[in-house]
């Protein structure tokens, strides 16, 4: 049966991001109730715990029960690609419109199935490691020209390797969590000595991120070859940035309090099975890489990312940019390849961000340092608002799918709102 043809018994919308065909994965709690796994479908979740205590998660190479009292998808990813694969099959012939088992028994149904609109979204993982790769050529190259200049955009290594950094993993919290102004230090270029106080430049970037399964030893790296057996599904990431921070405090070790106040992901884990059909082509990589980097087969995909503002005085909020995951010059295969290459072990729900994801043109790119180009030319907004950065009150929300043939595979959004700064004493 192709991916077209799959129907649920449980309506969903064209648009929706969360058809048959999808059906990510995610923690849960309704009311006071403990923390739940589930899988979104349409405007609903369901329950994997009711499932595996109604026996209907058996015969399959994960213990029966092993979803009743699961709090947190560590324990899932760890078990690898079989037992992703199974569940996720399972899950799709049971709320098929053929199959009468759950469809058919209605008081089954109404403790299964979820309304999303009266649960709380938790982190799907204990996020114990967090590392931010800088993958978008284009946003690499617009950023090395606002502060080397054009001649030396990119770095001499940024061709040969996927450059990141270990990030803050304690600071990553999911969609809808408030995001506090850091304070810090910044230095003004005509300024003798820095001051301490709120970013005045805080910004969003638009990135992915893809949850790490089956880990590895320490000293053992991971071949490209079986780099896929070890990624699980993706979210979308807003890297929050203090650009005024991040300017005075980057050198010469890179991001440190400018990055680490706050990461933001979406729910909903989509699988790498629900996005194989969208693979495509990435960039031409030249020169071509090292040989334990050289990725065989499509490494792209076909994401449609958007990026929406709205301010305090809006009604609605307005589109700012509009880009997609198919410009990432290093892919996820090469990223965690040459993650793991000098031995470092990576652990079931270690995050890997994709770092800013901007495309050629000036509509999209990924965060309002190049959307302004360094605030010289400001944002224009409905109502005669503008801005160079982000203001408190200011919400920023991200969102990507990819369109099938009348279906839609999505990651849902990654909403969150600006608040003020603590109190400090000046």
């Amino acid at each position: 049966m192709s991916d077209a043809s799959l129907r649920s018994f449980v309506p969903v919308a064209p648009e929706s991001h969360f058809p048959i065909q999808n059906l990510p994965f995610g923690v849960f709690r309704k009311g006071k109730h403990h923390a739940r796994v589930g899988v979104r479908i349409g405007d609903w979740a369901l329950d994997l715990a009711v499932l595996a205590e109604h026996h209907l998660l058996e015969g399959m190479s994960l213990e029966p029960d092993f979803f009743l009292h699961l709090r947190r998808l560590n324990p899932f990813l760890e078990l690898g690609q079989t037992a992703w694969r199974e569940v996720r099959q399972r899950l799709q012939q049971l709320l098929s419109a053929d199959v009468k088992t759950l469809q058919g028994d209605g008081a089954l149904c109404s403790r299964a199935l979820v309304p999303v609109a009266e649960i709380e979204m938790l982190l799907p993982a204990k996020i114990e490691n967090y590392t931010d790769f800088y993958s978008s050529r284009d946003h690499a190259t617009n950023v090395g020209v606002m502060m080397r200049g054009k001649e030396n955009a990119l770095m001499p290594n940024w061709l040969h390797l996927p450059v990141a950094y270990h990030g803050r993993a304690s600071s990553i919290v999911v969609s809808r969590a408030e995001v506090r102004r850091p304070l810090g230090q910044s230095k003004a270029d005509d300024a003798a000595a820095p001051t301490f106080g709120p970013s005045r430049n805080l910004d969003f970037e638009l990135e992915m991120g893809v949850l790490v399964g089956p880990g590895n030893r320490l000293g053992e790296p991971i071949p490209i070859q079986k780099a896929r057996e070890h990624l699980f599904g993706m979210v979308l990431v807003n890297d929050w940035s203090a650009r005024d921070i991040q300017k005075w405090e980057y050198q010469p070790l890179g991001p440190f309090l400018a990055k680490n106040f706050a990461t933001s992901i979406s729910p909903w884990v989509v699988t790498l099975d629900a996005l194989e059909p969208f693979r495509v082509a990435g960039p031409e990589q030249d020169p071509i890489p090292l040989p334990y980097l050289r990725s065989e087969g499509n490494g792209a995909y076909d994401i449609t990312l958007e990026v929406y503002l709205r301010t305090p005085s809006m009604k609605k909020r307005e589109r700012i940019s509009a880009s997609n995951a198919k410009h990432l010059y290093w892919n996820i295969r090469q990223q965690l390849a040459h993650h793991t290459s000098g031995g470092c072990n990576l652990r079931p729900g270690d995050l890997l961000a994709s770092g800013t994801i901007s495309g050629p043109e000036a509509g999209s790119y990924g965060s309002l340092l190049e959307l302004t180009w360094k605030g010289s030319k400001p944002l224009q907004l409905p109502g005669g608002e503008t801005r160079t950065f982000l203001q408190d009150g200011d919400e920023v929300t991200l969102t990507g799918w990819c369109q099938g043939d009348g279906y839609r595979v999505g990651l849902g959004e990654v909403t969150a709102r600006v608040v003020p700064a603590p109190a400090w004493d000046a």
